[in-house]
């Protein structure tokens, strides 16, 4: 047989951070203490609500926040989270209780867990899913001895701006839920009125383009139909067209890869770039084994990686 030529890849693009000096700092910030609690959370520490009877509710929201955050930034269990702020309010001479482990347990399982966010009028978002292990062994013993059947996953739905890589919208549901399930869910966390919308192929769906029109009408949708998907509503009726029928005719006309390049299809790999920091920071494995539970714990994460965003981001620029 005749030898196949080796195809040469290209290169690799460089970039260069022009920014360095802040991003630097921002991620020199990352790492202290002071940054992840809040100036009044000394005030703010205890519970001040109304108390049933045999409650266990004598720490703040705040509190409890604040310590998850801190578990989930320095790679904690719940014990070393607990062992870890005492020893920082001995240190600082604060007189203040620490939650113990189980506190931190029970608490996390209703604990309600709010994106920090700027102030937008409008905004672009693109969505898209990945997983995250809960039982599961590594990477070596996959490939010496195969997947187990315990192997399991969550699936956290995200929607993010691409212009900053702020996180919009979170939420984490069994891996047997669709990507285009969580989308009207999604929406409900995001106030601002969207100008444009990128996901991949599976948000091609009915429902999908219902919710984004009910939630922002004027919004370019950017979903690249399936190779064999069809019309749903034909030039020969007096309704509006619909902006998936005309991507698709865009489509048929120019071909998928123009398509891509002059719609600006492009941004949607951002979302990507938003779970890779996650697992990248953080991890890709969830240590609660309640749903409930997982949930805050994949909340807390976005919410602190949130935070690390508005810290500062690397602006960069293409060498060669």
């Amino acid at each position: 047989m005749p030898k196949q030529k080796k195809t040469q890849s290209r290169p690799k693009a460089l970039y260069r951070v022009k920014n360095w000096s802040e991003y630097d700092k921002a991620l020199v910030e990352r790492g202290s203490i002071t940054f992840w609690m809040s100036d009044d959370f000394e005030k703010a520490w205890r519970y001040s609500g109304e108390k049933q009877r045999g409650s266990q509710f004598d720490y703040s929201d705040q509190a409890i926040l604040i310590m998850l955050t801190i578990k989930e930034v320095f790679h904690l269990t719940n014990r070393g989270a607990e062992g870890f702020v005492r020893s920082i309010f001995q240190m600082m001479k604060i007189n203040l209780p620490v939650p113990d482990h189980t506190t931190l347990s029970k608490r996390g399982k209703d604990l309600k867990v709010s994106l920090p966010k700027k102030a937008n009028q409008k905004l672009n978002i693109v969505m898209d899913s990945t997983g995250l292990k809960i039982y599961g062994e590594g990477e070596w013993k996959v490939r010496q001895h195969g997947v187990s059947k315990r192997r399991t996953w969550r699936k956290l739905h995200l929607g993010a701006n691409p212009e900053d890589g702020e996180i919009q919208a979170a939420i984490l549901t069994e891996n047997s839920i669709s990507d285009d399930a969580a989308v009207a869910d999604l929406l409900k966390q995001i106030e601002p009125e969207i100008e444009e919308f990128a996901a991949d192929g599976a948000y091609d769906k009915r429902k999908v383009y219902d919710s984004l029109n009910a939630h922002s009408p004027h919004a370019k949708i950017l979903i690249p139909p399936h190779k064999n998907a069809r019309i749903w509503r034909h030039g020969n009726t007096k309704a509006e067209r619909l902006k998936r029928d005309e991507n698709l005719r865009s489509i048929r006309k120019h071909g998928r890869k123009e398509w891509k390049k002059n719609s600006g299809y492009h941004v949607r790999s951002l979302s990507e770039t938003a779970m890779f920091r996650l697992k990248t920071i953080f991890g890709d494995e969830l240590s609660a084994r309640l749903l409930e539970t997982q949930t805050t714990q994949a909340l807390v994460r976005c919410a602190a990686l949130n935070k690390m965003t508005h810290l500062g981001m690397p602006q960069s620029y293409k060498v060669a």
